[in-house]
């Protein structure tokens, strides 16, 4: 009898894990590619090339849990808009595989192995987590109110930046904040091409963004906002003392930069889907650099 009841409903408990993982986004890294690079950034930077171990376990777990925590709530608000856009209709919530409550329930879990985490580092860190975590409450809700919500986004996903500064060194420096506007940046940069894939959609029900609000000179606007970031990228080269490598990633990701606006010149959907899922590789040369940096010319 027990095997039975084991059988029947094992099938329809892996579907709704699987449910779960898709609301979390576990099939789509993206997300958690973008938030992950700044915070190495951070870590490799505040830890002169030799982050706390600890620390790095801390926040790769940490850039997981809140991304996830991120996509469950920013689902569970657009839940009534989602089956009205052609790319979010299929989601769990939209529909209904997965419950209002189910997806509280899930955010919930996760926030509390979030707090966990948090509970691990040190003071300062943990009151910066706090604001961490205001804004990744903020965000889904903020759409419908102001027509830059990327730039809540790139508060949100750059926020690890100031919080392991904190963390390594028990401060945050001005380098720290520098880092952390040049996060902001760019997230405004690929989250504007993401919302290009799906600005006619929102312009019928009124969900607001970048992509809406700079219209026919978004592509101008994301040049300049790549101009921007590169500058700023050179700035922290020249805060923290960097060489040869980190430039030489610098200049990799200025032609990168240049490729995403070739992906997205017809401003057609796919081109500037790709754009967004190729922005990531920014993040990782820039990293890769840093870390070739400290590695064959540490910083003295």
């Amino acid at each position: 009898m027990k095997n039975s009841l084991v059988a029947n409903f094992a099938p329809e408990i892996v579907s709704q894990l699987r449910n779960y993982g898709k609301l979390m986004r576990v099939d789509k890294p993206i997300g958690v590619w973008l938030l992950l690079w700044p915070t190495l950034w951070a870590l490799w930077i505040a830890g002169e090339g030799s982050p706390d171990q600890g620390l790095f376990v801390v926040f790769v777990l940490g850039v997981f849990i809140m991304r996830s925590a991120g996509c469950v709530l920013n689902d569970f608000a657009d839940r009534k808009i989602d089956p009205y856009v052609e790319r979010t209709r299929s989601r769990p919530l939209a529909t209904g595989a997965v419950a209002p409550l189910e997806a509280l329930a899930l955010f919930g879990a996760l926030s509390l192995v979030a707090i966990g985490l948090a509970s691990m580092l040190n003071k300062q860190a943990q009151l910066l987590a706090v604001v961490g975590a205001v804004l990744t409450v903020v965000y889904p809700f903020i759409k419908r109110y102001l027509s830059i919500p990327q730039f809540v986004l790139g508060a949100a996903f750059g926020w690890a930046i100031p919080m392991a500064f904190a963390a390594q060194t028990g401060d945050t420096p001005e380098l720290a904040w520098l880092l952390f506007g040049i996060a902001v940046v760019w997230a405004v940069i690929y989250d504007t091409f993401y919302a290009m894939v799906d600005r006619e959609d929102d312009v019928k029900i009124g969900v607001k963004s970048t992509a809406v609000l700079f219209g026919e000179v978004d592509l101008f606007v994301i040049a300049g906002l790549q101009v921007l970031m590169l500058l700023g990228l050179v700035f922290v080269g020249f805060r923290a003392a960097l060489g040869p490598w980190y430039y030489l990633s610098v200049v990799v990701a200025a032609g990168m930069m240049a490729w995403h606006l070739w992906l997205a010149r017809d401003r057609q959907p796919a081109g500037c889907f790709e754009a967004f899922l190729k922005n990531h590789l920014i993040g990782l040369v820039i990293f890769i650099g840093i870390v070739l940096q400290y590695t064959f010319n540490p910083v003295t």
